[in-house]
């Protein structure tokens, strides 16, 4: 089922609360997650891998996103937004949601890879 729940990002750096200086960049990011199958599923939790330039790993892992475990009917959207701050201006972010369907059939919503950058530093 994890194919048929659509994950769509968009990023922002935040560059009023980052400080290059100390190796400190701000990104946002709004994820919406679309429910494309005929029944209800909720989401129960979600798991992060972020990856700076310099390749350090940091795993992320708990129950819902932004304090919610939002169910989702058939066809049904929910966005949110959150934020990561990395040691460097570039980085990349994947993961996947853990769902459960109606059926009580917990399942993987694979979050697929995406890019935090600060504006113009990839040509």
């Amino acid at each position: 089922m994890a194919g048929i729940i659509e994950i769509e990002v968009n990023t922002h750096y935040l560059s009023a609360q980052s400080s290059p200086e100390s190796e400190q960049y701000v990104f946002s990011y709004t994820i919406t997650i679309t429910n494309t199958t005929s029944q209800q599923v909720q989401l129960l939790a979600r798991e992060w891998r972020i990856t700076d330039a310099e390749n350090k790993i940091t795993r992320v892992a708990g129950d819902g996103v932004v304090g919610q475990q939002p169910v989702l009917q058939a066809g049904e959207s929910f966005s949110y937004t959150s934020g990561t701050v990395l040691a460097t201006p570039i980085g990349t972010m994947e993961g996947h949601y853990v769902m459960i369907d109606e059926n009580g059939e917990q399942f993987k919503a694979d979050i697929p890879s995406f890019r935090l950058a600060i504006p113009n530093i990839i040509h």
